[in-house]
């Protein structure tokens, strides 16, 4: 499986509000992230459901 990466084109989504619970370690990484590339913590957090949903093992 190939690594996950930030993708940091400015493209709008259209989406839903709802509140999320996470570990203090995962937010601390994406928030790092975020700076470190320029890229929203929301823009990341989906890149990551995608790549996981794209990525996901169903058997």
């Amino acid at each position: 499986m190939s690594k996950f990466k930030v993708n940091t084109e400015d493209i709008k989504i259209s989406s839903i509000n709802r509140t999320i619970r996470m570990k203090p370690e995962h937010f601390e990484k994406i928030m790092e992230l975020s700076e470190k590339t320029g890229v929203s913590f929301n823009k990341i957090v989906n890149q990551c459901i995608e790549y996981a949903l794209a990525n996901i093992d169903e058997n």
